[in-house]
């Protein structure tokens, strides 16, 4: 078994990854440890909840007891299924602000500047909305919008300028900043992964091939990746890599792999007995993540989803999309959006709103019963940091996860904030005919004090993990890649997904993780997409007022 490149992972950037290989000639192997993506589960959007909660699907990873979030221990899904992520996350398509890319570059990550990424986003895109300069409608991925026929979709947004703040037609165009549509990966009523979008389209040209298996090392010869152990079953195999191997694992088996390849930080290593290979002290450091709270009300009309959230009302929605692909089912109800800065001085968003016009957690399990709706809301740029770290040196036990949430007081500030403005969007007159009684963290609660212990005891993550792996220059002893992707003091070998990242995009993480697949495949191939010469939208009024 061996191929030109051996990628490890089938989600958002490997998937991308083999795509463009095979397309450029290459023979590639793709290992993935889950099953098949099959299923209505997965396909129908609308049954989103299930997929991330299923261990058929999910690797089924929980954080460490958070110290400053009482010692809760909370769920981090990572897919395990042909797509990765990407095929039991929450379709939601957000590329990132401009000037996290910019931020990126800063940070040592030479040509990943925002000029430098937007071809390849363009590149990867097929988007629904119409022409534009800013958008790709030639890509494998498709990108929609739902069809906001729901009136509490449009008055999340009229409630936004009627508070003061900006309208954006296409937060993912020239302009973030504002209330609007929010974007998803669906096409003809079916989530649009990257199985669907990149991988089977590249197993059909019969040069890109996946293998079932568990990665268990990177095979590291004379200080050169050969190729990748794998564990089917009772056996243990090497599939070889002639040219390089490729880890697209996600943020928290990539630092893992790594480091069970001697890769890391020294002394972790050493304490599980494993040879160093590379003494890299960023691997499994400067882990990210949002963290969100449900902002929910009571709903004076009954025209919220939860007339249809019973067992006979899914039914329907269920059968119509099985037999029309119609429907309810066709979308993942986050329909309206919103990205604003928390206050003057603030160069560009760093709240992001998602509005549902149902009131329920992630899980799918209602909070409350009746009509109600709901905003998810939460900083975006979180100054606290985490690590992934290796249990065991045994390949089948999950790492340790420490996100190290809420750790910095600007991160109660900046949620307090978020709570407080949530209500004034509420309060506007578009809500008038609808806002009933505030469900959570409920009005009684005021106080600095009572709404911290709101939140210690309710924020979410948005499970959006990254920054295991870091680009960086050669010299920064944190970095573990070059702006190249390459594993710095190991020849042949890459790491390429959301651990890469230097720091957290705004957003969602599936449409820039797929952006770093493309990427990374045209510097494997020694190719670059030229820069762009377009300029973000930037609020004039940044300096004086939030608004």
């Amino acid at each position: 078994m061996e191929a030109d490149y051996v990628i490890i992972g089938s989600g958002s950037a490997g998937a991308a990854i083999a795509y463009r290989l095979g397309e450029a000639g290459h023979s590639v192997l793709v290992i993935e440890y889950g099953g098949t993506d099959w299923g209505p589960f997965i396909q129908m959007p609308a049954a989103l909840s299930y997929p991330m909660n299923m261990a058929r699907y999910d690797w089924g990873f929980h954080s460490e007891p958070e110290p400053h979030l009482g010692g809760r221990t909370l769920v981090t899904p990572r897919g395990k299924v042909l797509g990765g992520s990407s095929s039991i996350n929450g379709m939601v398509y957000v590329r990132g602000h401009p000037r996290d890319f910019d931020t990126w570059a800063e940070m040592g990550a030479e040509g990943w500047s925002f000029a430098d990424v937007l071809p390849y986003f363009i590149r990867q895109e097929n988007w629904h909305g119409g022409h534009s300069v800013w958008r790709g409608d030639s890509g494998p991925l498709h990108v929609t919008r739902g069809p906001r026929r729901n009136p509490l979709y449009h008055s999340f947004v009229e409630a936004g300028a009627q508070a003061g703040f900006e309208l954006t037609f296409d937060y993912n165009g020239q302009k973030q900043e504002g209330f609007g549509p929010m974007e998803q990966t669906v096409w003809r009523g079916r989530r649009w992964s990257v199985a669907n979008a990149y991988l089977r389209p590249a197993l059909r040209r019969g040069n890109v091939r996946v293998i079932s298996g568990l990665a268990t090392r990177v095979v590291i010869e004379a200080g050169r990746a050969r190729g990748v152990e794998v564990r089917q079953g009772e056996n243990t195999r090497v599939i070889a890599a002639r040219r390089e191997v490729i880890v697209s694992a996600s943020s928290i088996n990539s630092p893992k792999l790594l480091m069970l390849s001697g890769i890391g930080p020294a002394a972790h290593l050493a304490e599980h007995g494993i040879e160093v290979i590379a003494d890299r002290p960023g691997v499994g450091a400067n882990l990210q993540d949002h963290l969100e709270m449900y902002f929910q009300l009571r709903s004076l009309k009954p025209v919220t989803l939860y007339s249809v959230y019973n067992y006979p009302g899914m039914a329907r929605i269920g059968a119509q999309w099985l037999l029309a692909k119609m429907g309810l089912g066709t979308s993942n109800q986050f329909e309206s959006a919103a990205f604003v800065r928390s206050r003057p001085g603030v160069e560009y968003p760093d709240i992001q709103y998602h509005f549902l016009p149902l009131a329920v957690s992630y899980d799918g399990k209602s909070a409350v019963k009746g009509h109600g709706f709901q905003a998810h809301v939460g900083p975006m740029r979180s100054p606290s940091r985490g690590t992934v770290r290796l249990k065991s040196a045994n390949p089948a036990e999950a790492p340790a996860i420490r996100f190290n949430y809420m750790e910095s007081e600007q991160d109660w500030i900046d949620f307090r904030h978020c709570i407080r403005l949530t209500r004034q969007i509420f309060a506007q007159s578009a809500f008038a005919p609808y806002a009933g009684d505030e469900i959570q963290p409920g009005a009684a609660l005021q106080t600095d004090d009572e709404l911290d212990g709101f939140l210690r005891e309710h924020v979410e993550s948005a499970y959006h993990p990254c920054g295991t792996a870091r680009l960086g220059r050669r010299d920064d002893p944190m970095a573990v890649v070059d702006p190249e992707c390459r594993v710095i003091g190991v020849e042949g070998l890459r790491v390429a997904d959301s651990s890469i990242f230097p720091r957290i995009t705004n957003g969602n993480l599936n449409a820039p993780s797929i952006m770093v697949g493309e990427k990374a495949a045209d510097h494997i191939l020694g190719t670059r997409l030229p820069p762009s010469s377009l300029e973000p939208w930037i609020n004039p009024r940044w300096r004086e007022t939030d608004r």
